[in-house]
């Protein structure tokens, strides 16, 4: 199946790598049952398309450093995994993440509807919904990954992770979907990045760098640098944590296992401190008053009583 590079590309003469051609070639024809010629013309072009007029054999290479650079990336993040070639064939991840860089570059060649067809293609066999006209970065890691969905205008930044059942997604896309259309709607996250399992980040806001985000959270704001959210509405429990990339704890389903401050519970907490301090404050006031009464002459309480009691037994002599 595999021709000269000056076969492929008789248009421009320019020598494809047999490698990339390789590459490329067997991605479209197992996405489908196309044609080896129209796999061939997709591949040459999605091709093109990445070398943005370079030397194609540079970039094949490059693509390929990129690509061990995500297998690389899902074999640190997961002890599962045992071998490079296990990456390759048994993960939807990685899997998706391929056809997604496909679908995207058809997608800035503005071949629209192709770059649909091989998303919705990667979406029937990985379970995993990726949009090509989405952003995603480097060593990008989708973990289990059934039920993702990462709508048109998200954007990932490098060393993000999503577990399965996530959602990138817009919160009123039905709304008058016209004027929707070319407008940020999806949330941008990133640099390492954590998205629990059924986790739901929904609007076009940003989740700053390093940010854990819990399972089956729901959030719909901004979330700061460092910050783990949890429950529904999302709810920060901790905000101090280090930015740096190189420092920053891998948290599996950006859920913290250990003392995870309720915030709700916290809450709770302190209100009945306010409430003991205003008790403690009104019983001191009511004693200064009883002391004040006392020292005036005036009667307190107890004294009203007995005299009450002593005019009544006047009364019946």
């Amino acid at each position: 199946m595999l021709l000269s590079g000056r076969a492929l590309l008789p248009w421009t003469g320019r020598k494809l790598d047999q490698f990339t051609q390789a590459y490329y070639i067997s991605l479209v024809a197992a996405a489908g049952p196309v044609s080896a010629s129209f796999a061939r013309e997709i591949a040459v072009s999605c091709t093109m398309v990445a070398t943005k007029g370079g030397d194609i054999s540079t970039m094949g290479e490059a693509m390929f450093k990129s690509l061990r650079a995500e297998i690389d990336a899902t074999m640190q993040r997961d002890p599962a995994a045992r071998s490079r070639l296990e990456v390759v064939l048994c993960y939807p991840g990685f899997q998706a993440i391929v056809l997604y860089r496909l679908a995207n570059a058809c997608w800035r060649r503005r071949w629209f509807l192709l770059g649909r067809w091989i998303s919705a293609v990667g979406r029937v066999l990985t379970g995993i919904e990726i949009h090509p006209g989405a952003r995603i970065g480097r060593r990008f890691f989708i973990d289990h990954g059934m039920g993702v969905v990462i709508g048109e205008t998200a954007e990932i930044g490098d060393d993000v992770t999503l577990y399965q059942g996530v959602t990138l997604g817009g919160t009123s896309p039905s709304v008058d979907s016209d004027s929707q259309r070319n407008v940020k709607r999806h949330p941008t996250l990133k640099d390492n990045v954590i998205v629990g399992s059924g986790a739901q980040i929904l609007g076009p806001f940003t989740v700053g760098r390093c940010a854990r985000i819990g399972a089956n959270a729901v959030v719909t704001k901004e979330v700061p640098e460092g910050a783990t959210i949890v429950g529904i509405p999302g709810r920060a429990v901790q905000t101090s944590r280090t930015t740096e990339t190189s420092t920053a704890p891998f948290v599996a389903y950006g859920t913290p296992t250990g003392n995870i401050p309720d915030p709700i519970a916290r809450a709770l907490d302190g209100l009945l401190d306010e409430v003991q301090s205003l008790r403690a404050r009104v019983n001191e006031l009511e004693s200064q008053g009883s002391g004040n009464a006392a020292g005036n002459g005036l009667p307190v309480e107890g004294d009203e009583r007995d005299a009450d009691k002593a005019e009544q037994a006047e009364g019946k002599c």
